[in-house]
């Protein structure tokens, strides 16, 4: 196995551009998440990697090895990667156990390497009970356990994952994601996994690239990327997060709706616009008016909905900026009271310029 590497990846139709000079490099072992909406250039990325597209510019590196550039691509099945689609795409006549070996008779290996490999991905997989059972009279998440399983039993050197997840139900995407991740440990590949669920993202990788627009917007771990976003879009996707718009005031303050807030995150210059996220858990909410007015303002409850572990409010600034903020079920206030927001200057995060 082997790293991998997008160097300027491009791909363009006309004159509209999929993918927009990406460079990336996943090492040996890593689960990297691509993560964005539909339209992002996740999907494109993944089937330039596969090599079923070429790119327009740039190269894709495995190891020493170029495998796509705009001279040369080398086909899909020369590659020694295995993809996991939407569906899972399984034989319907044949057994779990038929659908996870037909890799390795494809590859002619001999009958005794092909029942000691069947027997353990099938036991690491979970699936000992199920061999006999044919794709018809599987769940979902059985389905898709044997699709991974067979993807995995050939030992490839990259494994690649098309939102392979989005045919389950809540419950079952739930389990499967904690599955993929208990899998990536077991067998350590080379994994890019495609994916617009954060919490698919979060609960799987290593490292997370989201993608805007073709573009990396920004790359690392999952716990960076939602605790530190560089900009607006990434604050938005992820996690959900308030979008705060002043003016800087000095290189750490910025003045929102008559008010001075301490932020974290760049350096400010005085006078110019500033976008700050905030999460919604992160801000206080009371109606009493607090001892000391540091990093508060005052606000208005618009809206209130109890969800049953925490409430969800709308509430709007004395310059009609409006907020989410959820806060414990018991803290009940109702709408149209005034109230104080505390921010804290450590969860107020100054986003790069657009």
């Amino acid at each position: 196995m082997a790293a991998v590497e997008l160097k300027g990846l491009t791909k363009s139709y006309g004159e509209s551009v999929a993918v927009a000079g990406v460079s990336l490099r996943i090492e040996h072992g890593q689960l990297v998440c691509l993560l964005g909406p539909s339209g992002c250039g996740k999907t494109t990325t993944l089937r330039l990697i596969a090599g079923f597209i070429e790119p327009s510019a740039g190269e894709i590196v495995v190891g020493d090895k170029v495998l796509s550039s705009p001279q040369r691509t080398v086909p899909p099945e020369a590659r020694n990667m295995s993809m996991i689609f939407q569906s899972y795409a399984l034989w319907p006549h044949m057994t779990v156990a038929e659908n996870v070996a037909y890799g390795l008779k494809i590859r002619k290996l001999d009958k005794a390497a092909i029942e000691a490999k069947l027997k353990a991905i099938l036991s690491t997989a979970r699936l000992e009970a199920l061999a006999d059972r044919y794709p018809g009279e599987l769940s979902g998440g059985q389905q898709q356990r044997v699709s991974l399983a067979r993807a995995l039993v050939v030992e490839p050197e990259t494994l690649l994952l098309d939102e392979p997840l989005s045919n389950l139900d809540a419950n079952l995407r739930e389990e499967m994601r904690f599955e993929i991740r208990r899998l990536h440990d077991r067998y350590r590949y080379t994994t890019v996994y495609v994916t617009h669920d954060q919490a698919e993202a979060m609960t799987t990788a290593d490292l997370i690239a989201v993608m805007n627009s073709g573009k990396i917007e920004q790359l690392g771990p999952p716990e960076e990327i939602y605790a530190r976003p560089r900009s607006e879009f990434v604050a938005r996707f992820i996690g959900g997060a308030n979008i705060l718009r002043g003016t800087a005031l000095d290189g750490t303050q910025v003045s929102l709706a008559g008010t001075a807030l301490r932020t974290t995150g760049r350096t400010l210059q005085a006078g110019r616009p500033v976008a700050l996220s905030v999460r919604q858990h992160e801000i206080a909410i009371a109606a009493e008016k607090p001892q000391s007015l540091d990093n508060h303002l005052p606000a208005v409850v618009t809206r209130q909905v109890f969800l049953g572990s925490v409430r969800d409010y709308t509430v709007a600034l004395d310059d009609r900026t409006e907020l989410r903020v959820t806060a414990p079920p018991g803290r009940d206030i109702a709408p149209g009271q005034a109230v104080w927001l505390h921010l804290p200057a450590e969860q107020c995060r100054a986003l790069a310029e657009e």
